[in-house]
């Protein structure tokens, strides 16, 4: 969850550290802080604070920081609430040793009373402190830092990636993870520590995914990796393709408005990327499942977290109607602690945006432990899900900063569609022309959400008249259904508005009570085989004086006697409705958030990648 960066390099570290650490504010923004190693003091030096990374910015103006290593940190806080005893970095009791942490800690208290009873004193309620005082036991004569941070972590129960550096080695930054992410950047006399790439956009392109269990240790010229049992690691260098104009706002007001508008070209791209122009045939260059295991699978299970578990009960209805296999969909936290019945007969989909979420990476381990083979669909080279699963998909939506996901979800849902025409082909239950059918349809799907965009202006409109209301209900049927949960959850993400995602058909059975005239109901009601049943739902809304927004298909004029406040889409295909009507979703989200005040890209309390349980 929260957001590290490290650097050892011939540059003044500051700069450095805060423009990484402003790319990874999406992570937590509850605190942040930094420590540099002050050569002409040879001491540790700490600035932090409370709140976003703007204040840490004025404290380092008024009060910089000189040297050449140095860790940095932006916090979502678990342990302790968010102050300046609280965030990080933290100090050992000579303040001699900083160290960041991301992750939790599960022993911390045991580990702290004996700690105090060997004298340590401790200053803030984390559990992250133990680690630095454990460092400081362990380190002293001529033990290495690494070394002591290696006996250190031996100690501890529970996940973590941390960063230390200690005055006594002022060229050295070693980084160590299990359960939470981190990467090693490496540079031209400077290597980097960092949770997540887009903090390294600005200064390397080769990079270091480290495993679970490993230690980096770092000088300006050396990267070294190890096993925490002291093992030598190969080093295995992967070039970052991401561009940096994509963790950019490049002029638009928020990250989450651009990635709602960049949707139509990520959506060209994984087109373009995954279907061969002169067959039409699907091809995914890193799936390492074999045709006739696909062939095989009897069922299929899909585990996910928030928006991806939306996009994966989108690959439900997708799959389930091309292939004609059954498809479950397990909310990861779910999944992992109920004993599941799957075994070698079960495809296991698990879908992440970021291959870092603690619930899915858990679940997958559970589903292999039965037998499973693990499909991943993921946007993040290298990630831990990538690493545990027998083949992957990637998504290529580029960095998704704003913490509610937009572009990651249209991602996921196109990946989605390809894999389930792939299948269908591999499975031969559907005939091949009808699959190029679908593929001509797709590639229409770009264009059409363009057309979406066009009238973003009505959409606001809309979304600012109606900001006031004191919930949402959104209802949908069908394969739009995973749309009405989606749309709710955007909602309540951003604008903070109760939010409830329904099927419209389950309308009568409860949430009829709460339609009256103080609540909006959104409908998601374009053509469909359902259609005339959404119709219905509107009817019986409209009669109890509910407020109405539906969401409907061009040249539909019979809604328009049900409710002025009409978003029109395109015409498409049922089947791919879902990946055109998200974007008013998406929008009006954006739009009522925007008008009640709200931080859309840094909604409270939420973090972009959620790494702990």
């Amino acid at each position: 969850m929260c957001g590290i960066v490290g650097y050892v390099g011939d540059k003044q570290a500051q700069p450095m550290l805060l423009s990484g650490l402003k790319r990874l504010e999406y992570r937590g923004y509850d605190s942040s802080g930094m420590a540099i190693i002050l050569p002409q003091k040879n001491a540790v030096s700490v600035r932090k604070s409370p709140g976003k990374i703007i204040a840490l910015e004025k404290i380092l103006k008024n009060k910089p920081l000189s040297g050449f290593t140095g860790i940095a940190h932006t916090r979502w806080a678990t342990h302790g609430e968010p102050n300046q005893a609280n965030a990080h970095p933290h100090l050992d009791c000579k303040e001699e040793i900083a160290l960041v942490h991301n992750g939790i800690i599960e022993n911390y208290a045991k580990l702290k009373h004996d700690l105090i009873q060997e004298g340590h004193k401790f200053i803030s309620q984390t559990d992250t402190e133990v680690i630095v005082h454990l460092i400081e036991k362990f380190y002293h004569n001529s033990i290495p830092l690494e070394e002591a941070v290696r006996m250190a972590l031996a100690k501890v129960e529970g996940s973590f990636a941390i960063g230390v550096i200690a005055k006594r080695e002022p060229g050295k930054l070693v980084g160590a993870r299990l359960g939470s992410p981190l990467v090693v950047g490496v540079g031209k006399n400077e290597n980097f520590l960092a949770s997540d790439v887009p903090a390294l956009l600005d200064f390397v392109q080769d990079v270091v995914y480290l495993g679970d269990g490993e230690i980096a240790t770092l000088t300006k010229d050396v990267v070294k990796v190890a096993k925490l049992d002291g093992e030598p690691v190969k080093i295995a260098i992967s070039r970052i393709v991401w561009d940096i104009s994509q963790a950019q706002k490049n002029g638009w007001p928020h990250f989450m408005i651009k990635e709602i508008n960049e949707q139509p070209k990520i959506l060209e791209g994984i087109l373009n990327q995954r279907i061969r122009k002169d067959t039409s045939e699907i091809f995914f260059e890193h799936l390492d499942i074999l045709s006739a295991e696909l062939a095989a699978t009897e069922k299929i299970n899909i585990v996910a977290c928030g928006t991806a578990y939306h996009a994966g009960l989108c690959g439900k209805y997708i799959i389930e109607e091309l292939c004609r296999i059954p498809v479950s969909v397990d909310v990861s936290s779910e999944f992992r602690y109920r004993d599941p019945l799957i075994g070698p007969d079960t495809l296991t989909i698990a879908v992440s945006q970021s291959g870092e979420t603690a619930d899915t990476l858990a679940a997958v381990r559970e589903a292999r432990k039965k037998g499973s083979k693990v499909l991943a669909v993921c946007n993040v080279l290298g990630s831990s899900l990538v690493r545990e699963s027998d083949g992957v998909i990637y998504t290529h939506a580029g960095p998704e900063i704003g913490v509610a996901s937009t572009k990651a979800y249209t991602a996921q849902v196109a990946i989605m569609y390809l894999l389930g025409l792939y299948l269908a082909g591999v499975r031969k239950s559907i005939s091949r022309e009808k699959i190029e059918t679908y593929i001509e349809i797709f590639k229409t799907c770009p264009q059409l959400q363009r057309e979406v965009l066009k009238h973003q202006e009505s959409i606001k409109a809309i979304a600012h008249k109606h900001s006031h209301f004191g919930s949402f209900l959104f209802l949908g049927r069908g394969i739009n259904y995973p749309s009405a949960l989606e749309g709710a959850l955007k909602l309540k993400e951003i604008s903070y508005i109760p939010a409830e995602g329904y099927a419209a058909g389950e309308m009568k059975h409860g949430p009829i009570a709460l339609i009256d005239e103080y609540r909006a109901v959104v409908c998601i009601a374009p053509q469909s085989k359902v259609y005339e049943k959404m119709v219905s739902n509107i009817q019986e809304i409209r009669s109890r004086h509910g407020t109405i927004i539906a969401i409907a298909t061009e040249g539909d004029d019979k809604i328009k006697d049900l409710t002025r406040e009409v978003i029109y889409t395109p015409k498409i295909d049922e089947l791919f409705s879902p990946i055109i009507v998200v974007l008013p979703l998406q929008l009006l989200a954006y739009h009522i958030a925007i008008k009640r005040g709200c931080d859309v890209d840094q909604p409270r309390n939420l973090a972009k990648s959620v790494t702990v349980e």
